[in-house]
């Protein structure tokens, strides 16, 4: 177990957990409270992750309930490394510089750079909720409709925020 503060990076060994099935069932790999801490956002710390040295994804902190978190590992990632629960992975995990913590889609960079209304309605969005929108767009192939779906959603969060 390796904290190196230049970098503000975490680096274990570590064996694969499993969540139980009513909590998702996921796979994951557990952070100390004290590690989450040591960086600027704490808890709210977007990461990059690396796996055994050559697999690299983006990922978010969960609570594990007794006080430390845990990020989740997707089963595609584990097929690709040839691993599995009960098995040692070797990882390292730092602050996505991005805070973010996602590319943005081409379709909403133009509408931001193009509408000043619609810029300002997705700044007002929480981090979490301007993922949730990217996610959903980065989903469609059409263009036409990713335009539809950023204008139904940013209309949605604007009807939420009146109603408040």
């Amino acid at each position: 177990m390796e904290f190196n503060p230049a970098m503000l990076s975490f680096s274990d060994t570590q064996v694969i957990g499993q969540l139980e099935p009513r909590k998702g069932g996921y796979f994951f790999l557990k952070l100390s409270a004290e590690i989450v801490n040591r960086w600027e956002n704490k808890k709210s710390t977007r990461l990059i992750c690396i796996l055994e040295d050559n697999l690299s994804f983006r990922c978010g902190l969960n609570h594990l309930g007794d006080g430390n978190f845990f990020i989740i590992l997707a089963t595609r990632h584990l097929e690709e490394l040839g691993k599995s629960l009960g098995d040692r992975i070797r990882f390292e995990v730092y602050p996505d510089p991005d805070p973010l913590g996602v590319e943005i889609p081409e379709v909403l960079e133009i509408l931001l750079t193009q509408d000043e209304a619609i810029k300002k309605a997705f700044e007002e969005l929480t981090d979490g909720k301007k993922r949730s929108l990217i996610y959903s767009i980065a989903k469609i192939k059409n263009l036409d409709l990713q335009i539809e779906k950023v204008m139904a959603f940013l209309t949605l969060q604007k009807s939420i925020k009146n109603r408040r």
